[in-house]
């Protein structure tokens, strides 16, 4: 699963910005299907169940295209789980689209996907419910005017979704602190009396996680907390057009917001996503065409997914445009490409040589040709 598609046109107030809110990205399609929107919704949500799918996946009708390459079944679980008031857990290998996904999902239910918390070692409890202006605090003591809301205490408020990403990544007590909250719908603020020692959570109220497969165990979470949760599994984008369609769109978008005139040409793309499906053991385009029914390369322990495909694409682009006003060639990616796959192993160094020598140097085409000579630039 993973982003795709034609984004909406830049307003003023955005065409600056490095990477828009998906609230201010999609805005005209926003408004496009609260317009004609006349199924019944769940209540606090800004779209029915309908045109929150149609926001996600595409609706030819109305000109929105599709957001995330992923299965109908699974966007409409998810909708369903978040209507009936239960925490929709995402879990799933890095870079499979899951942070984007639920901003996505936050964006259709609220309207706006900001009330973000990033899970961390570092994160405490009042980054996540409140904190304070300590120099009110000192001055009239504790006081609603003295607090500082932090997106939790904001969602239940105004009825909105909060996003949790990385929850695994947050210690287990912080984690903890959800457990009122997903099953009560109610925040104890012990510092204020009166009606603002509770706070009670609207109607819309609700909160995403995020997990990725490489953490599990880093902060397991307790048995109490898994049980708020539904979990739903974000997958690998499994055809091999569908994600290069996708790295072709995006790393095209982020290289218009760089400046560059020229996008990375489809022979560079092709041989980009194979080598990153080949390194991760996915299949090959065409399941037995483009050399896949060569020897199964060893899996590498960096991630191999379509962000970073995107990613490499995007500094493919850069390279050959700043550096020489040029298109991006098979070299520009040899350049490119080691840096994403030698991380934190050493090990994956000579699986990428090897792969050159084993898959690359038996691929048909001048862009493969091209591809296996420069492997001399690997570092």
């Amino acid at each position: 699963m993973a982003t795709a598609s034609k984004t909406s046109k830049d307003t003023s107030s955005s065409a600056a910005l490095q990477r828009p809110p998906a609230e201010i990205l999609y805005a005209d399609q926003l408004a496009r299907l609260r317009a004609q929107d006349k199924s019944p919704r769940p209540p606090g949500w800004a779209l029915s169940l309908k045109a929150a799918r149609s926001f996600i996946l595409g609706d030819a009708a109305l000109d929105i295209a599709p957001k995330i390459v992923a299965p109908v079944a699974s966007i409409e679980r998810m909708l369903v789980t978040l209507a009936t008031g239960r925490g929709l857990m995402l879990v799933g290998e890095p870079g499979t689209a899951k942070s984007m996904l639920s901003e996505l999902l936050a964006t259709a239910i609220s309207g706006i996907s900001t009330l973000t918390i990033q899970g961390g070692a570092s994160i405490t409890e009042d980054q996540i419910k409140y904190g304070w202006n300590y120099a009110l605090l000192i001055n009239e003591g504790p006081s609603p005017r003295a607090m500082v809301p932090a997106p939790l205490y904001l969602g239940m408020q105004q009825g909105q979704v909060v996003r949790f990403e990385e929850i695994t990544r947050a210690p287990l007590e912080v984690q903890d602190c959800l457990l009122g909250m997903l099953s009560d719908r109610v925040m104890a603020v012990p510092e204020l009396s009166g009606e603002h020692g509770m706070l009670y959570a609207r109607e819309g109220f609700n909160i995403i996680a995020t997990a990725n497969t490489r953490d599990r165990g880093v902060n397991e979470m307790s048995a109490a907390l898994k049980r708020r949760f539904d979990f739903e599994t974000v997958f690998p984008i499994l055809d091999f057009d569908r994600e290069l369609a996708l790295v072709q769109e995006s790393s095209a978008r982020l290289l218009a917001q760089s400046g560059i005139p020229k996008t990375v040409p489809a022979p560079v793309l092709e041989l980009l996503v194979s080598t990153f499906r080949d390194l991760r053991g996915a299949p090959a385009k065409g399941d037995g065409g483009n050399g896949s029914s060569d020897a199964a390369m060893d899996r590498l322990t960096a991630v191999m997914s379509t962000a970073e495909a995107v990613n490499v694409a995007h500094a493919v682009g850069v390279r050959a445009w700043f550096l020489e006003q040029r298109e991006g060639s098979p070299a520009d990616l040899v350049d490119c490409i080691a840096g994403t796959v030698v991380k934190d192993n050493a090990d994956d160094r000579a699986k990428l040589r090897r792969y050159f020598e084993q898959k690359a140097a038996k691929r048909s085409g001048t862009h493969w040709r091209a591809y296996y000579e420069a492997r001399h630039r690997l570092p």
